[in-house]
Parts: C-alpha cells; sequence; structure tokens
C-alpha cells in the first residue's frame, strides 16, 4: 500500500504533467512562433495567484487510430475561474501544444462545464481560441462537442459578457462559437478565421489565397467585421480583453460599475470650435466624442470596420456609456449596409448589458447605389432602426449638425423611444438639405427665371432659413432643447444621472423577429 508521502507525490507528479501540455520541444515552437502558452496567457490575464484550474487531470478515450498511446493530461484545454481586478471571470485557453489544440469530446466538456458555472453564477467567460478545429480521429464525437459548445454560447447570449481572443489558428465549425460570443479579438500576424482554408477554396473557386488574406486579422478587422479589435501580439491583445471588460458587467442584471465622480465646472469650451460653418466641410466626430467624455476614456470597437460610423465604451461622469457616431469624415457620415449592422450590433449588445446609450448624430441619408441596393440596405438600415427601437436602457441623442431624412428617424429620435433628444444651434434637422430640396420644390419657379443659379440660391437660402435650423423640431417638441456645444458633457452628466433607475415594461411576447 503506498504511504501518503508516495500519494502525494503521485498528485504531484500528475499536476507537473499536466501543466507541461505537449511537451518542452512543443512549448518551445509556441514561443519561437511569437506566441504564449496557454497557461501563461491565462496567468496573464488573471490577477495573480487567482485562478483555479478545473478537469487538469481530464484525458481524452479515443482508441482508434493509435491515440491510445497519445495521452496528454488536460486534453488540449485548460479551464477555471479566477478574477480580473478582482471581478470573478471563467475562462479556457487552448493549448495548442496538445494535438495543435484540437477539439475533442472530453475537451468540449471541459469547456461547457465552466460555461455552464459561468452562467450559474452570472460572471463573464472569456475564451482564448488557439485550435487546429475538429479532432479527426474522433469524428462525429468532436463535432457534437462543437455543437454542444455553439448551443451553450446562445444561452449564455444576453446573460453573460462572452468574450472570444483568438489567439491562432480557428477554422471550419471552430469559427462559430466566437462569431456568437459578444467580441472577437485577433492577434495580427499570428490569428486567423475561416470556413474553409485556402486550399479548399483553390479546389472549389480556383482563387489562390493566403491564410493571412481570407481570413486573417486585419482581413477581419476591416473587411468582414468579424473581427471587433486587433492587437499586435498576445499580450497587447490579453490588456484589451481587460479593458474591455472594465466597461461591462457581471451579468444582465447588474449595471456596470460606477466609478467615483465629482461634478465641478463641466463647461468644454473645445465643443464650440468643433464643427465648421460649412454643412459640407467634414470634421473628425473622434474631438466632439473626446469633448464630451471623461479624459481618455474611449474604447473604440470595430475601428477599422465602417468608418462613416463609430461605435464604442466611455465613461461620462464615472459612468460607463456606449457611443454610436456618424462619422463624417468618412463618406460624410452616411448610414450604409456595414455601418448599419455595425451600430446595430452594438445598441443590442449595450441594451442587453444595461450600459446607457449616447447617440452623436451628423447624418446626410443612407449611401445611395446600385450595390447598397443590391446587398439590402433596405434590411441593413431596418436593422438599426429595430435594434434602437427595441433598446430599453436610457438613450441621449445630440444632432450635432445635420439629420436628414428617414436616417434622422433612424439615429434614435425621439419618435422610437429616446429618452432626450438636444441639438446644438447650428443643427440641420430636414427631410434632405436645402439645395436639393428647393430644386424640387421650386423647380418651375427656377426653371422660368431670368438667372435660374440666382434663382436657386435665392430659394435655397428661403428654404434653410425655414427648415435648416433645430427651432421647428424643438417646437413640436422632437428636440427637447437647444443647447450650445460647451455645455454638452454637463447636460449629458446630468441626464443620464437623472435616467439611471429608467424601467420599461415591454408587451409579453416569445422574442421579436428583427430583420436579419
Amino acid at each position: 500500500m503506498d504511504s501518503k508521502q508516495d500519494k502525494i507525490d503521485k498528485l504531484n507528479k500528475h499536476i507537473a504533467l499536466s501543466k507541461l501540455g505537449g511537451g518542452e520541444k512543443r512549448i518551445a515552437k509556441q514561443h519561437a512562433n511569437k506566441k504564449l502558452t496557454a497557461r501563461e496567457r491565462i496567468d496573464y490575464l488573471l490577477d495573480e495567484g487567482s485562478f483555479e484550474e478545473i478537469g487538469a487531470l481530464v484525458t481524452h478515450r479515443t482508441t482508434d487510430f493509435g491515440m491510445e498511446n497519445q495521452i496528454y493530461y488536460g486534453d488540449g484545454v485548460v479551464t477555471g475561474y479566477g478574477t480580473i481586478n478582482g471581478r470573478l471571470v471563467y475562462t479556457y485557453a487552448q493549448d495548442f501544444t496538445v494535438f495543435g489544440g484540437s477539439l475533442s469530446e472530453t475537451h468540449a466538456e471541459k469547456i461547457c462545464k465552466i460555461m455552464d458555472m459561468a452562467v450559474k453564477v452570472g460572471a463573464p467567460i472569456i475564451g482564448l481560441n488557439d485550435s487546429g478545429g475538429a479532432r479527426i480521429q474522433e469524428g462525429v464525437r468532436s463535432l457534437g462537442g462543437y455543437a454542444d459548445i455553439f448551443y451553450r454560447n446562445v444561452q449564455a447570449s444576453g446573460v453573460i459578457p462572452q468574450i472570444s481572443a483568438i489567439m491562432g489558428p480557428c477554422a471550419g465549425g471552430a469559427v462559430y462559437s466566437p462569431a456568437m460570443t459578444d467580441f472577437t479579438l485577433m492577434v495580427e500576424n499570428t490569428s486567423y478565421m475561416f470556413v474553409t482554408g485556402p486550399n479548399v477554396v483553390k479546389t472549389v473557386t480556383n482563387e489562390e489565397v493566403t491564410s493571412e488574406e481570407l481570413g486573417g486579422a486585419q482581413t477581419h478587422a476591416s473587411k468582414s467585421g468579424v473581427a471587433h479589435k486587433t492587437s499586435e501580439n498576445d499580450v497587447e491583445c490579453l490588456e484589451d480583453v481587460k479593458k474591455l471588460l472594465s466597461y461591462l458587467p457581471q451579468n444582465n442584471t447588474e449595471a456596470p460599475k460606477k466609478i467615483e465622480f465629482k461634478i465641478e465646472d463641466e463647461i468644454r469650451d473645445v465643443l464650440s470650435n468643433i464643427v465648421p460653418d460649412s454643412p459640407n466641410k467634414p470634421y473628425d466626430m473622434h474631438d466632439v466624442i473626446s469633448g464630451i467624455i471623461d479624459e481618455d476614456s474611449f474604447y473604440e470597437i470595430h475601428k477599422e470596420f465602417a468608418g462613416s460610423i463609430i461605435v464604442g465604451f466611455a465613461r461620462l461622469g464615472g459612468r460607463s456609456i456606449g457611443i454610436i457616431a456618424n462619422q463624417p469624415m468618412a463618406f460624410a457620415g452616411v448610414l450604409g449596409v456595414n455601418s448599419s449592422r455595425k451600430a446595430a450590433r452594438f445598441t443590442r449588445f449595450c441594451d442587453c448589458f444595461n450600459i446607457p446609450l449616447l447617440v452623436l448624430v451628423d447624418v446626410p441619408g443612407f449611401l445611395p447605389g446600385t450595390d447598397q441596393e443590391w446587398n439590402g440596405i433596405i434590411v441593413h438600415g431596418a436593422k438599426l432602426l429595430y435594434a434602437l427601437s427595441e433598446a430599453t436602457v436610457p438613450r441621449v441623442t445630440v444632432i450635432t449638425r445635420k439629420a436628414y431624412g428617414g436616417a434622422y428617424d433612424v439615429m434614435n429620435s425621439k419618435h422610437i423611444g429616446a429618452d432626450l433628444n438636444y441639438a446644438w444651434p447650428g443643427a440641420e434637422i430636414a427631410v434632405m438639405g436645402a439645395k436639393g430640396a428647393s430644386e424640387i420644390i421650386f423647380r418651375k419657379e427656377i426653371s422660368e427665371a431670368e438667372n435660374p443659379e440666382e434663382k436657386l440660391a435665392e430659394k435655397e437660402a428661403e428654404y434653410a432659413e425655414k427648415f435648416a435650423n433645430p427651432y421647428r423640431a424643438a417646437r413640436r417638441g422632437f428636440i427637447d432643447e437647444v443647447i450650445l456645444p460647451e455645455t454638452t458633457r454637463r447636460k449629458l452628466i446630468k441626464a443620464f444621472a437623472m435616467l439611471e433607475d429608467k424601467k420599461v415594461e415591454r408587451p409579453k411576447r416569445k422574442h421579436g423577429n428583427i430583420p436579419l
């Protein structure tokens, strides 16, 4: 019979083996590829000494193809819980040193176990993905493991924050779990995501493409919109995860933590000089955002995708808020297919997790053209309209310059349930710009005039005087107050404080049918 010390030694041996993953050579190869190991990533992500591992001694059950001779403790994924800045989180990190991080039946069971715990307890789940995909030796069992994870992603959606960091390959069925989580972060040059790889693409479509071009971080950040943020390396990616988490609550029953803040002199004169006198001259909406929020608190999401709209988190008077803003520097801030769905997805996330929304409006309308129409601008624009109409969190709008046509309605207007709507004195709220409107309304007068150009200019000025201002909308109550730009920050701090206990009861239903 083993002595007590023998039993202790045996346990320590098992634990040591589990921490070695696929062995020293494979760990060295991971480092040579400029990647941290699964355990190194968890150690960096979590508060020092807080990680508690679950399932360290789990092994696969496969006996086909000589797999019974290749047993590694943990089976290619490290799972457990710990804290980030004192907050409980659950996490899993796939270990590329063990079968290339491939997902087996037991590998999936470990992930599902901590996902179930996260939902029961009400704490965020963070997945650190680095996997070659399904373990081929296990066939349908590994595919079933993926489906078990996907199902839990859906059940956890809107209940706890789900964050995916892609820190290596993510191909085939593996891509769908990150796609269903709230945020996907990718590491440049060492990670990629695609349903079918370059070899399959070449066979089927005869296209020559590299893994990086097909599904690298920059591709998904700028073209597909799959990646919400990219990072230069593993460490930066993990820092991004920590920062993102700081704006979020633990679950859907809580509000984000408020930072201690004292209102003093909140007048920001810099806001008075940002918007140009010319209605057609661009300016950077980031300058407006910086002038409103707490200093250096903006955390932009989808920065490189659909640049005509800006979304991200910030703090205002210590409160975590979500910001949606048209960007005049890109396509004059129009709403298009991608910008609409980008803003709609962000809106729904904020509404899920009790994060108030600030909408900054300078929008000339929807982007025209066959490309937009054929790609469904109608239904994609309707997504943003639906998302904002559905949202019950505090919603405040500031029109900084233009709000034309249907885009005025969509961008959190009073008519779709915004709580407070402000406008700056130079705001233009109308069906369309003065020139276009005059050409339609006064077409006959202009065509019959001795000098049509002079007549057009006269009628344009007449229309602008009547409609290209915020006062008609204010008289109808569509705008609650016309405010000076420099007072915006103070107004918004007080507005969100006033709306803090807002509650909305919706009609009983299973769920709505968003225009997907």
